[in-house]
């Protein structure tokens, strides 16, 4: 009986390993994946979702300090906010209209935690119900800081000359709720996104 219980320990443990490293290599492909909204507004090679959850999670932990709410779970909530899309690809909201994407999303994420340790997938399915909720300050100010990383990116593009990202410009905004957001955002109309290189870069004569 023991050594059967042994087995079964074993077993498990060696599928939560396996789980977590599938879980790696799934979400690698998101660095691949592109952003499709930004198809729209004519840029041909825009940025990927990782690059969008990296950025996101570093205006979120910044944002959680100013609004004095847990920068952790924040970070977590932006960090695997589209783990989704390494296995139904970001879909941009034209087709958002069509395909009841809200509903995939939820059943992706679930059958991507189910082989994770129970105390990981616990915590990850809880932080997961708190950002669609939209109820905490934390999963605002991540939804924020999600927002504001797509209005940063759409002035980027901007200032490089695509000047069909600044109809993003027009909705997004509407949809910031942290004093915190909205400030940025105001400072991000008139920011010049060449401007802290050049105060870094010195040429010499």
């Amino acid at each position: 009986m023991k050594s059967q219980n042994k087995k079964t320990k074993e077993r498990k443990s060696k599928n939560s390993l396996y789980g977590g490293i599938n879980l790696f290599a799934e979400i690698g492909l998101l660095k691949k994946i592109k952003r499709s909204g930004w198809w729209v507004a004519g840029i041909k090679d825009p940025e990927s979702v990782a690059e969008h959850s990296f950025r996101c999670a570093m205006i979120g932990y910044y944002m959680a300090h100013l609004e004095k709410v847990d920068p952790y779970r924040v970070v977590l909530m932006t960090l695997f906010n589209d783990i989704h899309e390494s296995r139904i690809n970001d879909l941009h909201k034209m087709g958002h209209y069509y395909i009841d994407f809200k509903e995939a999303e939820k059943k992706v994420f679930k059958d991507q935690i189910k082989d994770l340790p129970k105390p990981i997938a616990e915590e990850l399915r809880s932080l997961r119900r708190e950002y669609d909720q939209q109820r905490t300050k934390a999963s605002v100010v991540a939804r924020d800081a999600d927002i504001l990383e797509c209005l940063l990116q759409a002035k980027e593009y901007y200032d490089e000359g695509h000047s069909k990202a600044k109809k993003f410009f027009k909705k997004a905004p509407g949809y910031l709720k942290t004093k915190t957001a909205k400030g940025i955002w105001r400072g991000i109309k008139q920011w010049d996104s060449s401007a802290w290189w050049e105060n870094v870069v010195k040429f010499e004569r």
